[in-house]
């Protein structure tokens, strides 16, 4: 079938009947699938049809624990009828907890917390800038960070994103970055030299998620991490996709035998709960009173629901699953690949953070594959044109796995 026939069909079957009133008062921002959502448990969500859907999106690597999990259900409900949100003017006990939860179980000695990745990259940033200029006397400070990056939506965050499709239109951009390849030391070597005594800081994703799940070399990050003390500058480590277990490790740096001086979590942190944090070492907490803010940043609710994530990792021993399926949904991927290796060249990844790599040469496309599996009823998500990027939730079982790659298998066999 072809993709414009499939994509009507799945137009025709499953469209809600408030689409229309949907796309007339809520901005296309999005190039939305054609179904609507109505409820989820566990790895299912349901359509307003009714049909059912194991899903390997998880809110984009963000539904840790699934959907309508008893734990998360307990805590929301009891935060609710307690205190929801009272603003950073006053002292909130889950905010407190929060942070040491994160502290203890991290390199990290702070936490400051927003409510996004971008947001939280951003805090990062202004982090970075201020220690070169308080600390290093650096009065034009930059930032290197990688070609094919993500790491946000905001003007800074998509000026540190080194993709120029996101850039596109928005200039002009924020002065004080500059790109490298990713896993390439000579070239950031050459990089660092060049803006030497301007160096604040190198930002990179642990895994790029966005740019085609892409791991990073543990020899390279090695060298990144003595470029960056050679230079004094900060190590800024982005795990707002690869973070909180999904990695099959509770940080992705843990995977890199490195420690970063600053890094950033979000997504699965709140389970589906919007926030973020910015966690730091002590060295390098050059912020005051009135430096940095955030309204919703760390309110008691979302707090909360992170601190019901953290201790259902710890109780439900979630990052050990990560791992254990991980090594699973890879094996599968790559008999997947073999089987049909004149149209796909392997898979790649960490944990429950995997990608099926499409060959450059066929004209397949991951959009292709991600709208095949809707209609066999298994969620996916592109990581770029080339790349079916699979996250489900942390509590996925063995069962699933199996269920969503034969269902792959059958999607592969069916698709030229």
């Amino acid at each position: 079938m072809s993709t414009t026939s499939l994509a009507t069909e799945l137009t025709s079957q499953t469209i809600a009947p408030d689409t229309e009133q949907f796309d007339s008062y809520v901005m296309g921002t999005y190039a939305r699938f054609p179904i609507s959502l109505e409820r989820g448990s566990g790895c299912r969500v349901w359509d307003s049809n009714g049909e059912s859907y194991l899903d390997f999106v998880a809110g984009i690597a963000t539904c840790t624990l699934g959907h309508a999990h008893p734990a998360m259900v307990k805590a929301a409900t009891a935060q609710m009828q307690k205190l929801h949100h009272v603003s950073n003017l006053f002292y909130v006990a889950p905010q407190g907890e929060l942070a040491q939860w994160l502290v203890q179980n991290s390199c990290a000695d702070k936490a400051f917390f927003c409510n996004s990745g971008a947001e939280a990259n951003e805090g990062a940033i202004k982090l970075a800038r201020k220690y070169a200029h308080v600390k290093l006397g650096i009065d034009a400070p930059m930032i290197l960070t990688a070609n094919a990056s993500f790491h946000g939506r905001t003007l800074a965050t998509i000026t540190a994103t080194g993709q120029p499709k996101y850039q596109k239109n928005f200039d002009p951009l924020v002065p004080g970055f500059d790109y490298v390849p990713y896993n390439d030391i000579a070239a950031l070597e050459a990089t660092a030299t060049k803006y030497e005594g301007r160096l604040a800081a190198i930002m990179l994703e642990a895994l790029q998620g966005e740019g085609g799940v892409c791991p990073g070399d543990r020899d390279y990050f090695e060298r990144v991490r003595q470029i960056c003390d050679r230079h004094k500058a900060l190590l800024i480590l982005d795990e707002v996709q690869v973070g909180m277990g999904r990695s099959g490790n509770l940080w992705g740096y843990e995977n890199l035998g490195i420690e970063p001086d600053i890094f950033t979590s979000a997504k699965g942190l709140g389970g589906g709960v919007p926030i973020g944090a910015m966690l730091c070492k002590s060295f390098c907490d050059v912020f005051e009173a009135g430096d940095h803010a955030s309204t919703f940043g760390g309110n008691p609710f979302a707090c909360q629901m992170a601190l019901t994530v953290c201790h259902t990792l710890e109780q439900d021993d979630l990052v050990n699953n990560a791992k254990e399926r991980g090594q699973q949904l890879q094996a599968n991927l790559h008999a997947i690949a073999q089987k049909y290796s004149d149209r796909l060249d392997g898979a790649r990844g960490w944990g429950l953070i995997q990608g099926l790599v499409i060959s450059e040469s066929h004209a397949l496309t991951s959009r292709d594959i991600v709208q095949a599996g809707i209609e066999r009823g298994l969620l996916l998500v592109p990581a770029g044109p080339k790349v079916v990027r699979f996250v489900p939730p942390l509590i996925v079982t063995a069962a699933e796995i199996e269920e969503a790659t034969a269902i792959v298998t059958d999607v592969m066999a069916n698709l030229s």
